[in-house]
């Protein structure tokens, strides 16, 4: 925020009944709460909704076990009513990486296939993707998009890397450590041009995307309902409408193995499906609090706002850092870059998130990209511009002391 530039302040979101939306959730108030992207955070309805199917299940085990794979089926309409998806062709999974796994399993294999990521890849996917191409006795190739390029520099970095020796490729729709959207819906109309397998990993797509896969022609597409979605953790979906669903099997085989999809994922034996079925109860719950949309607006603009505040305040401390140009941001999202020395690489990234958390009582998210370290926002309806004044007041003079510290580390 240059000199003399006045933020605007998102008016805070309060509940039906006049209460602060924070009260809607159980979350510690002793802490402030900067990092739902990561793994989200269960309204208090949600979580009593998914608390009461568990006291179901354990009343009668085998009657909960038995009529479970109905359950689920129904649990998927509403599910799939929300990311504006035919139900027929969705499947509820753990998380997206577990999506992922099953996708990268029921690929026709193809020795000698390329595999193409991008440099802001998630790096769970990545490795999947890594040990695929082992099998295939192929290599991953990474195609390099700058972080503030746009929409049509990403398209042609990925294009780039398209070629006769291509079989499959793994984009992000968000990426995690960046913030920012990838053009998927044109990579995937020119894959399929080409006859190339395309995976999309959606992973923070629902809840942040009105529509995620309006548009959108991919063998396969992963979201997480337990981030934006503010569902129960271990509840996701995997969508996929072409040919390669009726080789999709999930994870565990079980009785439903010989179902078509996505019924077959109905079945997963023991697990505890309360997540899923829990979920939702927590997307109806922002709908009829809020209503999506105006919650989607809400999020956007406090994130810019808190983007904003925390930049000044590292400028004032003697960080020159603005609001990050990512290319093509994406609603609720935002980066800060930090200070030098700090979030160089994930390891680094990671322990400043740890650290944060014990001596700043603050949850925050620290990324690292091209040798570079961020911090980045994620805001969510239970959020409120105090929260990113009061890290912008107390914690960034002591991130500017761990930085200081560490370059003088470095040098010694």
């Amino acid at each position: 925020m240059s000199e003399g530039e006045v933020a605007t302040v998102p008016r805070p979101l309060l509940l039906p009944d006049g209460r602060p939306a924070m009260r809607a959730w159980t979350l510690d108030p002793r802490r402030r709460h900067l990092n739902h992207g990561s793994f989200g955070a269960v309204p208090r309805v949600a979580q009593e909704r998914q608390n009461a199917l568990r006291a179901e299940m354990e009343r009668a085990p085998v009657a909960w076990f038995s009529t479970l794979p109905e359950r689920i089926a129904a649990a998927r309409a509403p599910i799939a009513d929300h990311l504006r998806v035919d139900a027929n062709d969705l499947a509820l999974v753990p998380n997206a990486s577990a999506g992922v796994s099953v996708v990268l399993a029921a690929l026709a294999a193809r020795p000698g296939g390329d595999i193409v990521v991008t440099d802001h890849g998630y790096g769970a996917v990545t490795m999947g993707a890594q040990r695929l191409a082992r099998r295939w006795g192929s290599r991953v190739r990474t195609a390099r998009v700058p972080l503030a390029a746009d929409a049509e520099q990403a398209y042609e970095a990925v294009t780039a890397e398209m070629d006769d020796d291509v079989a499959l490729i793994v984009l992000d729709q968000i990426t995690s450590a960046t913030a920012r959207r990838m053009p998927v819906e044109r990579v995937g109309a020119e894959a399929a041009r080409r006859g190339i397998a395309f995976l999309v990993d959606g992973a923070h797509a629902p809840g942040l995307l009105a529509a995620p896969l309006e548009g959108l022609v991919c063998d396969a597409w992963v979201g997480n309902l337990h981030k934006w979605g503010c569902a129960p953790r271990g509840s996701a979906t995997l969508v996929a409408r072409g040919p390669l669903r009726e080789d999709l099997h999930p994870l565990i085989d079980s009785w439903g193995a010989e179902e078509p999809f996505p019924d077959r994922f109905d079945h997963q034996g023991t697990l505890d499906a309360t997540g899923c079925l829990a979920a939702p109860a927590a997307l109806e719950f922002v709908e009829d609090a809020w209503g999506w949309d105006a919650a989607r607006r809400y999020m956007d603009e406090l994130a810019e706002y808190g983007a904003r505040v925390v930049a000044a305040a590292f400028a004032r401390a003697g960080t020159p850092a603005e609001p990050v140009d990512v290319g093509t941001p994406v609603p609720g999202m935002r980066l800060v870059r930090l200070p030098r020395g700090l979030g160089a690489t994930r390891i680094d990234a990671d322990a400043l998130r740890d650290r944060a958390t014990v001596e700043l009582g603050v949850e925050a998210s620290f990324t690292s990209f091209a040798g570079l370290g961020y911090l980045r926002l994620s805001a969510h309806v239970y959020n409120t511009p105090s929260d990113y004044e009061y890290f912008a007041e107390h914690c960034v003079p002591v991130v500017e002391k761990w930085a200081r510290e560490a370059r003088a580390a470095q040098v010694a």
